[in-house]
């Protein structure tokens, strides 16, 4: 099969070879010839110099001209010209949303120039590009998914109760899943709205401290009726007093979603431990429990937003809550780690410098 012949960018205007290049060469190498003539005339009579000969030079360095400008447009369509075509045609199939596209280096590893490296460069920027598609594309899945579920229980039950033979036992059985479903649906957007705050803008620090030992028992007392309720030990190890200067709504989101799930992927009659220290340039804040633990592909992915690592509990969640707490700890220059072993429970560990 003929390979179709590859038309020229109509975008692209000027050429490497011109007639004015052409004529520039040949004054300047003319010029040239004369400072030679210049310094032949002391020995040379140009006045009985034959006309032939003159027009005989004219044409010689003409020629001189023109195979310096075919050398040297050989030399550009090669080393410039052709790599450049083709970064050209790449980036326009990129742009038209085609992330599949990779540009082979021009040469060898032990000898690559500044086009290697940009070929490089931009391989990696079209695999970042895909990442970022593809990321988008499952995200939007998900929320359209997530915000469905919830949607459809309301959609359902409502109508439900619009019948007229339900007795009233019945009829407060249908209100509280609509609500149980609506809070749901409030958090899940609540949560995308803070996850989507976080992406475009940075946390501004406070200009006053707060005691972050007094935040962590409030936000552990929250859960008492839930840790009573399945028969948890729930232990506290926390100093008595520890400034910092960080954004206490947010760091307050953190703590909830730590705790929230340590005590629901915990079965009753475990343990849950939330131990806290101070170092010279940071505040370290452990939550351990006794839960199902995670294998290390769930380890991996524990901060994804919308994994959920284990279905059995999905539920009770929408899988941005540890995705939300991540992103808070990040923008706050601190860190968010996990360990865990599959059965036998987990360890979120948060570590926040302190600013002085």
């Amino acid at each position: 099969m003929k390979k179709k012949k590859e038309l020229p960018d109509k975008r692209v205007k000027s050429a490497h070879f011109s007639i004015k290049a052409y004529l520039v060469t040949y004054f300047v190498l003319l010029v040239l010839s004369a400072g030679q003539f210049l310094i032949y005339a002391e020995y040379i009579d140009f006045g009985t110099m034959p006309v032939e000969y003159i027009l005989g030079m004219l044409g010689y360095w003409g020629l001189v001209s023109a195979t310096f400008i075919l050398i040297t447009h050989s030399q550009i369509r090669k080393k410039f010209d052709a790599p450049m075509r083709k970064l050209s045609k790449a980036a326009k199939e990129v742009a038209e949303g085609d992330f599949s596209v990779y540009l082979e280096p021009v040469h060898t590893s032990d000898k690559y120039d500044y086009v290697d490296a940009m070929f490089i460069d931009f391989n990696k920027m079209v695999e970042e590009l895909g990442s970022i598609e593809t990321l988008t594309n499952d995200f939007i899945a998900n929320v359209s998914h997530e915000i469905k579920t919830p949607l459809s229980v309301i959609q359902n039950y409502a109508a439900a109760l619009q019948k007229d033979n339900l007795s009233e036992e019945v009829r407060k059985e249908y209100s509280n899943t609509i609500i149980t479903a609506s809070r749901k649906l409030n958090t899940l957007v609540v949560n995308i709205l803070r996850l989507n705050k976080l992406d475009n803008q940075d946390i501004t620090l406070p200009e006053k401290s707060y005691d972050i030992c007094k935040q962590l028992c409030d936000c552990a007392l929250q859960f008492e009726y839930l840790w009573e309720e399945k028969n948890i030990e729930f232990t506290a190890d926390i100093e008595d007093k520890a400034m910092i200067r960080a954004d206490e709504g947010m760091l307050e989101i953190v703590w909830q979603n730590l705790l929230s799930n340590a005590l629901k992927f915990t079965e009753p009659g475990g343990k849950v431990s939330l131990i806290q220290t101070s170092e010279e340039d940071s505040i370290i804040v452990s939550i351990i429990d006794t839960g199902c633990g995670m294998d290390k592909e769930t380890m991996k992915r524990a901060f994804d937003k919308f994994y959920q690592g284990d279905t059995s509990h999905s539920s009770e969640g929408n899988g941005l809550g540890l995705a939300l707490a991540y992103r808070v700890i990040q923008k706050m220059g601190g860190t968010l780690t996990v360990e865990s072993v599959s059965g036998k429970g987990s360890t979120f560990t948060v570590t926040i410098p302190v600013v002085n």
